[in-house]
């Protein structure tokens, strides 16, 4: 039994806490008091600990007491969360969508002996476990995810709850988007190139650019094609375009009655309300992860991957928590059980290229019912 510190109690550090604590001694640290009270009342055996991670030495106190840190803050503080723990010399699975570029770390990680597992959530996450694997296995030429968590009841107008901060979801509405196409790399805005695509099981959805490519840009030159797409339902991209198209995630401040007011921190505001997912809410899950390329016998292929998954009732346990968190917990699990030791910043895909890992998160998830069917 090891000794775990879970930085963030928000739904999916809740959810890793929980999963992490069936066969490790957890603790967890928040700002908020009351999401750490909340857990606490969910799990007594949890130990909780208020903390302000951007407190660096507060940070380096604390985690220097655990086997393992799991980093699950929002976006905007990730990176720097991440430095400090790196300069630490804690080992680090993290899952904090930030815009930096996680590998400008991984010289410090090497020189201070660091095992880093970044981007470890469902997408960035499985999708890049999945590429990966079968990079080693294929010469690809084509990859695409498609992904989105999705409410089970469709609200007007937005259609849409985040399980997880409205501002960085915002961020994937607002952070230009990046995909590879002949070999360039192509810079869009996010919420262009809408397609509608069917899903079994949830039907036509709608997708669009944004920035999820992420740490592939750099690890996989060689695959001339690859792309991102996030999925909603049909409608929600004419409803986000109005909004940034009106100047509501504008960040320069405007004046309001005395005070400067950033038109984002509004928007935010409401929009938490708008979208924010009730603790036993049913919502879903869907990607599909598509590689197209050739065999080592030269024979043209397509490998598919489909996801689809839902609350869980039982654990009420989000879609989104358990997509994200348990793939999180796999990495977490399997660099604790020594089947990865390297040293240095590794995104998802030079973890799952070798074998035993990507079998150790397929049958992870699949025992906590969480299956990636493939055709």
């Amino acid at each position: 039994m090891k000794k775990i510190i879970v930085l963030g109690a928000g739904m999916v550090g809740s959810a890793m806490a929980l999963d992490m604590q069936k066969q490790h001694q957890v603790t967890v640290s928040d700002f908020d008091q009351g999401a750490l009270d909340h857990l606490k009342s969910r799990n007594q055996e949890i130990s909780t600990v208020q903390l302000d991670v951007t407190d660096k030495q507060a940070l380096k106190l604390l985690i220097a007491q655990y086997d393992l840190v799991i980093c699950a803050v929002p976006g905007f503080l990730g990176f720097q969360t991440l430095l400090t723990i790196i300069e630490a010399k804690m080992n680090v699975v993290d899952i904090s969508f930030f815009p930096e570029n996680s590998l400008e770390l991984d010289g410090l990680a090497k020189e201070n002996g660091v095992t880093a597992i970044v981007d470890c959530g469902v997408a960035p996450g499985m999708d890049n476990v999945i590429l990966g694997y079968y990079n080693e296995h294929m010469q690809i030429t084509d990859f695409e995810c498609l992904v989105g968590g999705l409410p089970k009841t469709r609200k007007w107008p937005f259609c849409y709850k985040a399980p997880f901060s409205p501002i960085d979801v915002i961020e994937e509405y607002t952070r230009p988007a990046r995909y590879v196409e002949n070999g360039e790399m192509i810079t869009r805005e996010a919420l262009t190139d809408v397609e509608h695509v069917g899903f079994d099981r949830v039907g036509t959805l709608e997708s669009f650019n944004s920035d999820g490519l992420r740490s592939i840009i750099y690890t996989m030159p060689h695959i001339p094609n690859m792309k991102e797409k996030t999925l909603r339902y049909p409608g929600h991209v004419e409803y986000i375009r109005v909004l940034k198209e009106s100047g509501f995630f504008d960040e320069r401040p405007i004046a309001i009655g005395g005070s400067e007011v950033r038109p984002i921190d509004f928007t935010s505001k409401v929009l938490f309300q708008e979208w924010k997912l009730g603790s036993t809410e049913e919502e879903l899950t869907v990607m599909r992860v598509s590689l197209r390329g050739f065999d080592k016998a030269g024979k043209r292929v397509e490998v598919i991957y489909d996801l689809y998954d839902e609350y869980n009732s039982t654990t009420q346990t989000s879609s989104m928590a358990r997509t994200t968190g348990y793939t999180a917990t796999a990495a977490a699990n399997l660099f604790l059980d020594g089947l990865f030791v390297e040293k240095g910043v590794f995104p998802p895909e030079l973890v799952g290229k070798h074998q035993a890992c990507f079998d150790y998160f397929m049958k992870y998830l699949k025992e906590r019912g969480v299956n990636y069917r493939k055709r």
